[in-house]
């Protein structure tokens, strides 16, 4: 046991340094977690004999349950609304023509038996969130004409109907009969969706009510909520991937409302803001800043688990008899059927914009995972799935990834005003300004001036006035008058790192208890900004007196760290 749990955090550490190298020599880095997966593996050089392909099964379900659910959690509502018709059509009628097509090709060039044609089609039909949002996001592509959330809505929404095809495709292998299949496909979508959108309702509803004792458990909640989302519609054959997904967007979106919906707003908004006491726009987001992190940090992990048990159970020795075909299938695939898919549900767009959305088709993890759902399902084929299916995306990784960026600077795509980063729900927006508040004392040169006559700070504005119970929207005549509270809008302060606040906790043996801050004979570049005291927070002056039990915060420079006694 000790030994496995030294190799996993070998691997975690590999992975992690990976990332990095990726970067600097433009592969994915989910391609190298692959790497390091079959380096472990029977053909690697560590020779781990592994060929458990309904572990694999079982921990790459629960690894897409977190992946898809972050995805849908991640997907910026507001970005990505303008595009949301566009998307959704590419992540449904495309990924049919997509499987439709390579299916065809399959069947009439290769000579593969229709149905299993068919379940190839199926299974590498979508793009992979993971791979395209990896992409996206370490080579922080800032893309015109909404190219970016488009491509982010598209990829984390077509597995689940890449998902259903597989499904479909495994029941002709098993000549489960057509009556059954329209049951399947009515079940996997209807059943999917409602009870996606039941599962985020009610999630963002108790999380919007509920506060947790211990820091932190919030999260735990929203996990809660992505494994019920999966496993209640997978009860009754719905798909439990379209569910989580669906959670994940309106749990990801859910906000506070500003105020009450006006009674000519929609219905639907008005039962959102009026009888749940949540929105998708206005107030603050319900989900903790918290939440969001600790769902990247476990996504993170999921995607290394996934990509490293693919490279695990992978036999490279065996990618001969295989690499024929998938290369033809990779072709057809990215020549063929990714552009018809787009030609044909990619809307009236611009050539250049078309080109990149058939270059961005990256397969890659989902794809794997559902060949591996074949292959535990035992359907009858003559052809190694997993083998020309792991080909096929590594190609795409390898080729598409890595070309991505250079394709889209080609197609002069990039938009050097934009963020890629604001298209995903976790991005942080630095605060533009920032509130000070000045209080106007008894002879103070401000009292009795219009504001007009007042130089301000630099790039500082006026924005308001507190006039005993009163406020005031001032003007350039507007008097300034003594215990007034003038509210200053100011340029943020951006730090360079070299200023850090420290607390210096007063002891009752510390030299400064009981001492005037201004007779305590400081370092010059040191400066108390703060005291907190019985749970108060004191302004200091000089002539202020620093008591026992206090806690004293402290600019502190790198240099003179050492000069505060403790």
């Amino acid at each position: 046991m000790s030994l496995f749990i030294l190799l996993a955090a070998a691997v975690l550490i590999l992975c992690v340094f990976s990332d990095r190298l990726s970067g600097k020599i433009g592969v994915p880095a989910l391609l190298i977690f692959i790497g390091v997966g079959i380096f472990f593996g029977t053909d690697g050089v560590v020779r781990i004999e592994f060929e458990n392909y309904q572990f694999v099964s079982y921990a790459c379900e629960a690894a897409l349950i977190v992946i898809m659910f972050t995805g849908g959690f991640s997907i910026n509502l507001k970005a990505a609304r303008p595009v949301a018709v566009k998307a959704g059509i590419l992540s449904t009628l495309g990924v049919a023509v997509t499987a439709g097509v390579t299916a065809l090709f399959c069947w009439l060039v290769l000579k593969i038996p229709p149905a299993e044609s068919f379940l190839i089609g199926s299974v590498i039909s979508s793009t992979d969130a993971a791979s395209v949002f990896s992409v996206l996001r370490s080579k922080k592509l800032n893309l015109k004409n909404g190219l970016a959330p488009l491509l982010e809505a598209e990829s984390g929404s077509n597995d689940p109907f890449s998902y259903m095809l597989t499904i479909i495709a495994i029941s002709l292998l098993k000549n489960e009969g057509t009556a059954f299949i329209g049951k399947l496909v009515f079940s996997q979508l209807v059943f999917g969706a409602l009870l996606g959108m039941g599962v985020g309702i009610l999630g963002a509803f108790i999380a919007s009510k509920f506060r947790a004792q211990t820091e932190g458990f919030e999260s735990i909640l929203f996990v809660a909520f992505a494994l019920s989302a999966y496993g209640l519609p997978s009860l009754i054959n719905g798909n439990g991937y379209l569910s989580v997904y669906i959670a994940g967007i309106i749990m990801g979106n859910a906000r506070t409302p500003l105020n009450r919906c006006h009674q000519k707003d929609r219905p639907f908004k008005r039962f959102f803001n009026n009888v749940l006491g949540i929105g998708l726009s206005g107030g603050k987001k319900i989900a903790p800043a918290d939440t969001v992190v600790f769902l990247n940090g476990i996504t993170g992990i999921c995607q290394i688990l996934v990509f490293f048990l693919l490279g695990l159970l992978c036999t490279p020795s065996e990618f001969p008899r295989s690499i024929l075909p998938a290369t033809a299938i990779y072709l057809a695939l990215t020549l063929i059927s990714r552009p018809l898919a787009v030609l044909v549900f990619g809307g009236k767009s611009p050539l250049a914009d078309r080109i990149f959305l058939c270059a961005a088709g990256l397969r890659g993890a989902s794809s794997i995972v559902f060949a591996i759902l074949a292959v535990v399902s035992e359907v009858p084929a003559e052809n190694n799935i997993f083998n020309i299916v792991f080909c096929v995306c590594l190609m795409s990784m390898l080729i598409q990834g890595t070309l991505l960026p250079a394709a889209a600077k080609g197609l002069k795509l990039i938009d050097n005003n934009a963020d890629v980063l604001k298209t995903f729900n976790d991005y942080k927006e630095e605060d533009s300004i920032t509130m000070m508040r000045m209080f106007i004392p008894d002879g103070h040169s401000w009292q009795g001036r219009k504001l007009s006559e007042i130089s301000l700070p630099t790039g500082s504005l006026a924005v308001m006035v507190k006039r005993g119970g009163e406020t005031i929207i001032p003007r350039g005549d507007t008097v300034i008058q003594a215990h007034d509270s003038v509210i200053l809008s100011v340029p943020p302060y951006e730090s360079d790192k070299s200023l850090q606040l420290r607390e210096v906790f007063i002891t009752e043996n510390h030299r400064w208890k009981n001492s005037e801050i201004r007779n305590l004979n400081l370092p010059r570049r040191l400066l108390i900004v703060m005291i907190k005291r019985s749970g108060e927070s004191i302004i200091p002056s000089g002539n202020t007196e620093i008591k026992g039990g206090d806690i004293v915060v402290v600019t502190d420079v790198e240099d003179e760290k050492n000069k505060v006694e403790s």
